[in-house]
């Protein structure tokens, strides 16, 4: 593995969480994969457990981690070709990519989308430039269209809570005052395809995410519905695709409660974090038993930690 930018990239997952697996059983046990190694975290947008993990993983394996807030503590960077940078770009991608290569081993990216120019983000234009110019592998932290540690880190987290075989898992949209990407749920989406799981989406009509990503899945409109016997229920919000970014939903009733949860196969209830109490979810579902957001979020050092591993390995 030479890049980890989609889920895509993912070879074999069955494979990998089984490393991440093992890795969980003795996160120190390969200190030496990563000694004298560097990982740069860019950080376009706000993290906390994307940050947190990921630089957790990389101590792991006894890399050391230099952490930058770009758009706070650098130039702010032109990623247009053949511009006049005449205004307030003071650096081009092609220079500042090839720099970073020169301090790090591994560069990771966070890049939010625009949710106001839909071909701009499906070109993922930052991460992209970076892979195109760094002459290091290059890391998702989150794109505009995909968050793939955090898919690995739900594949890992469902694989260990699973009482069946083929549990039936269910993604479904949930209210928010604000406009949101479609980065985990195209991940969660992709991973599920990948997994042996009997994947549904449910979510107000309009909502669709990108067709290209959801080909083959099961899709309705009614949430009772979807979650009917189901083993994981997975909350997301995400903004219109169709009529891009916008939020052309808020209906409560997508909101997910104890009663909706009665309707499930005593589901355990996942959200990727930060999540609204009591909107996308109610504190009562939340803070149950069958929640599981906080292992959850305590797997992504470990899917962090493979992903770095495979490319570490890939290196030598």
């Amino acid at each position: 593995m030479k890049y980890f930018t989609s889920v895509d990239d993912i070879q074999d997952l069955n494979e990998l969480i089984t490393l991440a697996k093992n890795i969980k059983q003795a996160p120190f046990a390969n200190k030496k994969t990563g000694e004298n190694k560097t990982l740069g975290l860019l950080f376009f947008n706000p993290s906390l457990r994307t940050r947190l993990s990921t630089q957790k993983a990389a101590l792991n394996l006894g890399m050391d981690a230099i952490v930058m807030n770009l758009n706070t503590e650098g130039w702010a960077l032109e990623f247009e070709d053949g511009v006049v940078m005449d205004g307030n770009k003071a650096e081009h991608i092609k220079e500042a990519a090839q720099v970073v290569s020169q301090y790090c081993d591994i560069i990771a990216v966070r890049s939010f989308p625009t949710l106001t120019d839909k071909e701009k983000d499906e070109e993922e234009q930052v991460i992209s430039a970076f892979k195109k110019y760094a002459s290091v592998p290059v890391i998702s932290l989150e794109g505009a269209t995909e968050h793939p540690l955090q898919a690995v880190a739900d594949a890992l987290t469902i694989e260990e809570y699973k009482t069946v075989k083929r549990p039936k898992v269910v993604l479904t949209w949930a209210p928010h005052p604000k406009a949101l990407p479609h980065a985990v749920p195209n991940s969660f989406v992709k991973v599920m395809k990948k997994a042996d799981v009997d994947f549904v989406i449910t979510h107000p009509e309009g909502y669709e995410l990108n067709p290209e990503f959801t080909k083959g899945v099961t899709i309705t409109h009614n949430q009772d519905e979807a979650f009917a016997d189901a083993d994981f229920i997975y909350a997301k919000n995400w903004s219109n695709y169709i009529d891009y970014g916008q939020i052309t939903c808020k209906d409560p009733s997508w909101t997910v409660t104890a009663d909706k949860m009665k309707l499930t196969n005593n589901a355990k209830f996942m959200h990727c974090l930060p999540v609204r109490r009591n909107m996308i979810v109610t504190d009562e579902v939340l803070d149950s038993e069958t929640s599981i957001v906080i292992a959850q979020a305590n797997n992504r050092t470990y899917a962090a930690q493979a992903i770095l591993t495979k490319i570490l390995e890939h290196g030598e």
